[in-house]
């Protein structure tokens, strides 16, 4: 293999390395993203049942659930 030859193989491998680690990158930000949104919704649906509480102990306190 000539000279020229060997760095175009390695150019080849450093491309194909680099793609392969951008593609594992993307993966795990997507995976971030998504455990994010799965928990910011859980909190949302959490603090609505909070509310909800709140408001029904506020409407038995003042007799306006009856």
């Amino acid at each position: 293999m000539s000279s020229n030859q060997n760095i175009s193989f390695q150019a080849g491998q450093a491309k194909g390395q680099t793609q392969e680690k951008a593609s594992t990158m993307m993966d795990k930000a997507s995976n971030a993203a998504q455990s994010a949104k799965e928990s910011l919704q859980e909190t949302g649906q959490q603090i609505k049942e909070k509310a909800h509480g709140a408001s029904e102990s506020v409407k038995n306190a003042t007799g306006l659930n009856k």
